[in-house]
């Protein structure tokens, strides 16, 4: 596959992919310019909350420019798949429990998370 083939949008799994890495982009800006960011590593548990925001920083930048260009893209799909389930016990953790998305539940990176293995496996 040539890499203008990464980009034919008449394919459908092009479209899921480059969603899929386009989706980390605003909590990779917001990690940086939203102050509430920190708070929720620290909400979660995570020691250092600091060191842990710019691990996941760094690593979604990485799965984003993965994603959206298609760079090894089954590997770089299981590793956004996994961090996306961790990034879902954290919240489960956070909100005791909540599975509804718009009530601040897990529900969002569960399906980021299948989406991703989605790609992963056809990748």
């Amino acid at each position: 596959m040539s890499f203008a083939d990464n980009f034919d949008l008449s394919n459908g799994f092009n479209i899921l992919r480059i969603i899929c890495g386009a989706f980390f982009v605003p909590h990779i800006y917001a990690k940086f310019y939203v102050p509430e960011a920190l708070g929720t590593f620290v909400a979660a548990g995570f020691k250092p909350p600091k060191f842990w925001l710019y691990t996941a920083c760094v690593i979604e930048l990485v799965l984003a420019a993965g994603l959206i260009l298609g760079i090894y893209t089954s590997y770089v799909a299981w590793v956004a798949a996994l961090h996306l389930l961790v990034a879902a016990v954290a919240v489960y953790r956070i909100t005791g429990g909540k599975w509804l998305w718009n009530i601040g539940g897990y529900e969002y990176c569960v399906f980021w998370a299948v989406c991703c293995a989605v790609v992963a496996m056809r990748g």
